[in-house]
C-alpha cells in the first residue's frame, strides 16, 4: 500500500485499507467495501480529495452495498508519477478499466467536483452498468468559467511554487470549500496524501487540465462527454448542491437541471463546495429517500422532479 500517514482520528474515521489495480499511470488503489454481489456504489472525487472524502458513504452503506471508490493516479494512495499525462482521458479510461475490472453492475454513480466529468465519462462508455447517479458540486460540460484564484494556478512558475511548494490549492481548499470550518480530522485526512512537491503533482496537473477553449488537448474528450451524458437523462438522478461554492456555482447546478429536468434536486445555501463535509446527513438521507424510491418504482425514472432548498 501507498503510505498515506493519518491522524488517529483520520485513521479511526477512515479504516478501510485498499486493493490495487495496475492501470495507465501506475497502481490505482481503491476501496472496495461490502458484499461481492450487492449493488454496488461507486464514488468519483475530484482534485483535491481522495477517496478519505467518501469516509461516511462506506461507513453507511457498507453492510447493503457494495461501495468502491477509487483515489485517482496523483491522489490518495494510487502512485504518483510524475511524467504521466494526467489528462481526462486517461483518468476515464483508468475508471472504465477498474469497472470492467471488478465487473461492477447496478451502479449507483456518485460524482463530486472533476469526478463529474470522469465518473459520466466512464458512464457514457459504460452505460448498460448505470443504474442512477448522484451529482454533487461538478461538471462533465464545457463552460467558459473558471474562478480568477484557480485560474492563477495555471500561469508557469507560478502555480508550480504555489501548489507543489506551498500546497496552496489543497491546503486553502480546507477554508474556502466548506461553509463551516472542517475538524483537525477532516483536514488531516484531506490533506494527508498530498505532503511534499512530488506528492502534489496531481493538485496542479488537475488544474491546468481544465479546458477553456478548443485548441486544449482535453478539450475533445471533455466534448464527447459533454455531447453523450444526455443519453442518462431518463435514468433516475439525484442532485445534492451546495450554493455557498466559488468554483462550481449554482450555475453548474442549474446547467444539470437543464439536462436532466426529471432530476430530484436539493441545495442549501449554508453548504460549500465539500459537501460530504458540511452536510453528510442531509446528503446521506436524500440518497436513501432516493435510492428506496427509485428502486420502488424502477428504473430508467419518469417522474416529475422534487427540489427542496434550505437557507
Amino acid at each position: 500500500m501507498a503510505e498515506v500517514k493519518l491522524s488517529a482520528a483520520a485513521q479511526a474515521a477512515f479504516p478501510y485499507d485498499s486493493k490495487v489495480l495496475d492501470v495507465n499511470g501506475g497502481r490505482l488503489h481503491y476501496i472496495d467495501e461490502g458484499e461481492p454481489d450487492a449493488p454496488v456504489i461507486l464514488c468519483v472525487h475530484g482534485n483535491p480529495t481522495w477517496s478519505f472524502y467518501w469516509r461516511r458513504i462506506i461507513a453507511h452503506y457498507k453492510d447493503s452495498f457494495r461501495v468502491v471508490a477509487p483515489d485517482h493516479i496523483g491522489c490518495g494512495r494510487s502512485d504518483k508519477p510524475q511524467g504521466w499525462s494526467y489528462r481526462l482521458a486517461a483518468h476515464v479510461d483508468n475508471l472504465v478499466r477498474l469497472i470492467d475490472h471488478l465487473d461492477l453492475r447496478n451502479i449507483t454513480l456518485v460524482v463530486h467536483d472533476w469526478g463529474g466529468a470522469i465518473g459520466i465519462g466512464a458512464a457514457t462508455k459504460r452505460p448498460d452498468r448505470i443504474q442512477r447517479i448522484v451529482v454533487t458540486n461538478t461538471a462533465a460540460f464545457r463552460s467558459d468559467f473558471i474562478p480568477f484564484s484557480i485560474s492563477t494556478i495555471r500561469i508557469p512558475v507560478y502555480g508550480q511554487l504555489a501548489v507543489r511548494g506551498l500546497n496552496g490549492f489543497a491546503r486553502v481548499a480546507t477554508i474556502r470549500a466548506v461553509h463551516k470550518s472542517l475538524s483537525a480530522e477532516a483536514k488531516n485526512g484531506l490533506l494527508a496524501p498530498y505532503n511534499s512537491w512530488a506528492n502534489r503533482i496531481a493538485t496542479l496537473r488537475f488544474v491546468q487540465d481544465i479546458p477553456m477553449h478548443p485548441g486544449h488537448p482535453t478539450w475533445p474528450e471533455l466534448t464527447r462527454i459533454d455531447e453523450a451524458m444526455g443519453q442518462f437523462k431518463d435514468h433516475p438522478i439525484l442532485m445534492c448542491w451546495g450554493d455557498d461554492d466559488f468554483c462550481f456555482t449554482p450555475a453548474f447546478r442549474e446547467e444539470f437541471q437543464r439536462r436532466y429536468p426529471a432530476a430530484e434536486v436539493h441545495h442549501w445555501e449554508d453548504v460549500g463546495h465539500y459537501v460530504m463535509e458540511d452536510a453528510p446527513d442531509r446528503l446521506l438521507s436524500a440518497m436513501d429517500a432516493f435510492i428506496a424510491h427509485t428502486d420502488a418504482q424502477g428504473a430508467p425514472s419518469d417522474g416529475t422532479p422534487e427540489v427542496a432548498h434550505a437557507g
